[in-house]
């Protein structure tokens, strides 16, 4: 065992004594040393319960034989962090989780890990630590929290960001709005909807990384705490065989996270998410495997933002594995990929089967013939952008009007809020990329006061920083090259006509190609916007959001 490093024989006497000062005993010390990675914490809602998790997880681990040995790793709520410098800190948070699990893994001579997360970029951190450690691994979810309701129709966070820009629009009164915000969230837990940390939950199940049941039982769930609890008791057991990281997060098992991706209609963040961690995992990944993915997948989920549905509807409809199961009829899914249940995927879901075909459609009659994302390239864009096109308007799938442009996302949002943006434009946001912002903020609050607004069905929306999972309309993030690097979204100008045609995966910038090498030649790049700390560094050595923001 790797923790007879620093537990067994007479040498290790002295790290045995502080063992002791903290209260094991030596049948404790004889046993594998199972580290419990917790991101419990009291700012985020799908966090604040993870100690009640993290005590189930030990459970398990004690009753399989195992010494559970805790501790904290950081996590920033992203709706909380949204719309002010904050948000800039988001994304960098992943490479610290990641980094801070190593430094504890490797310190401490774990014998396997369970990591115990729930958010956006909290799930993230921990499958690339993962992989990057390939010590026996479980990611367990604390869940999602249930929806809210007002006047009989269900709501989660995303009304309340969109109440904002229906009161600013005289479309509903501040009164409404507050009834809205004590009503939205009622319940711990990640955000209701598909958005981030409930699309990385999913694909953690999908690709083998998370127990059947991972990505949908509600956090309220007694069913919940049962999950942590086989966890703690299924360590033991990959840890016994020898069953790690990079023999589950194969080639094939990042193509059945595809899929599954598309099929429920995930965040965009998905693709930065799934670049980093195959990176960690060493397996190729890129922009074009998710086009090629996405053709062939077709969307069976109309899940919130895009739809009605969410997580708790989901997890009653039969959760990932029946739409595994689904995808598996015509071969869309690896089915003998290895998972932590020690099994193969299709003997995880042989007894899975769609519970409510109104949430989880059937392969010949699904919302969409594509799946949920799409990846556009072309001169604005040559490295890449990404829009959730099943969250899109059939009319805005194709759109061309003039560039509205703004520099920060609070200059846009200002202007959205004025009722400065008009039918048919097109904002482009910039200097929000991962150098740029730096941190590659989510921008929530401006596609939300579109929506609000009633404009979402005619703006367009373009940047080279992201968008929330809870992003709906044509929302178009992670332009590549960004800004900063000296990418073409740097130059467009207020009136330049910008075509979208989602359908074909391009988005062009109508300007003569002389016009934009000379644009090009008179650029010269900003100032940092942080100049100490860690995003100062973390701009320095972030890659492009093409490549999946990932730090080199």
């Amino acid at each position: 065992m790797k923790s007879d490093s620093v537990k067994s024989g007479m040498e290790r006497a002295p790290h045995r004594s502080l063992f002791k000062a903290m209260g094991y005993t030596d049948e404790e010390l004889r046993r594998p040393l199972v580290g419990i990675a917790n991101s419990a914490n009291d700012i985020i809602p799908g966090h604040v319960e993870l100690d009640r998790i993290v005590s189930a997880v030990k459970a398990g681990v004690y009753m399989a034989g195992g010494t559970p040995v805790a501790f904290g790793t950081i996590g920033v709520c992203d709706g909380i962090a949204m719309n002010h410098i904050g948000m800039k800190y988001s994304l960098g948070s992943r490479e610290l989780i990641a980094d801070s699990i190593e430094v504890m893994a490797i310190a401490h001579a774990f014998d396997a890990m369970v990591m115990v997360t729930n958010c956006d970029k909290i799930v993230p951190g921990m499958l690339m630590a993962a992989a990057r450690l390939n010590l026996p691994t479980i990611i367990v979810s604390g869940g999602p929290m249930l929806t809210g309701a007002r006047d009989g129709k269900t709501i989660d966070l995303i009304s309340v960001f969109e109440g904002v820009g229906a009161v600013s629009s005289g479309k509903m009164s501040e009164k409404e709005l507050a009834d809205i915000e004590d009503s939205a969230c009622p319940t711990c837990g990640s955000c209701a909807g598909m958005f981030t940390a409930n699309s990385m939950n999913c694909l953690t199940e999908a690709i083998g990384m998370g127990l059947p049941g991972n990505g949908t039982i509600p956090a309220v769930m007694a069913a919940r705490t049962r999950l942590a609890k086989e966890a703690g008791m299924k360590i033991m057991m990959l840890l016994k065989r020898r069953i790690t990281p990079k023999k589950i997060m194969t080639q094939k098992a990042f193509a059945n996270a595809m899929a599954v991706d598309m099929a429920l209609g995930c965040s965009t963040n998905t693709v930065l998410h799934l670049m980093a961690i195959a990176n960690e995992a060493g397996v190729k990944l890129d922009l074009d495997t998710f086009n090629r993915v996405s053709e062939k997948t077709p969307h069976l989920c109309n899940m919130s933002p895009g739809g009605r549905h969410h997580m708790e509807d989901l997890d009653r409809a039969g959760g990932v594995s029946a739409v595994m199961r689904e995808l598996s009829r015509k071969g869309l899914i690896h089915a003998d990929c290895l998972t932590v249940t020690g099994m193969a995927v299709k003997e995880d879901i042989k007894d899975s089967r769609i519970r409510d075909k109104s949430i989880i459609r059937s392969l010949e009659r699904p919302y969409h013939k594509e799946g949920g994302l799409a990846v556009l390239f072309g001169n604005m864009a040559s490295s890449g952008c990404v829009v959730k096109q099943s969250a899109v308007v059939q009319r805005m799938l194709r759109h061309q009007g003039p560039a509205r442009v703004f520099d920060t996302e609070e200059d846009a949002t200002s202007a959205i809020m004025a009722g400065r943006i008009k039918k048919g434009n097109v904002v482009v946001i910039r200097y929000e990329g991962p150098k740029g912002g730096p941190g590659m903020r989510e921008m929530l609050m401006p596609t939300s006061a579109i929506a609000g607004m009633g404009l979402d069905a005619d703006v367009a929306l373009i940047t080279d920083g992201r968008f929330s999972g809870g992003t709906r309309g044509a929302a178009i993030g992670h332009v590549s090259p960004e800004a900063m690097a000296g990418g073409p979204i740097a130059i467009v100008k207020d009136g330049d006509t910008i075509s979208i045609d989602i359908p074909k995966r391009r988005i062009t910038l109508k300007v003569p190609e002389k016009e934009i090498e000379a644009r090009l030649s008179k650029w010269r790049p900003r100032k940092p916007k942080i100049s100490k700390g860690y995003m100062r560094r973390y701009a320095h050595v972030v890659s492009s959001g093409g490549e999946g923001a990932v730090v080199k």
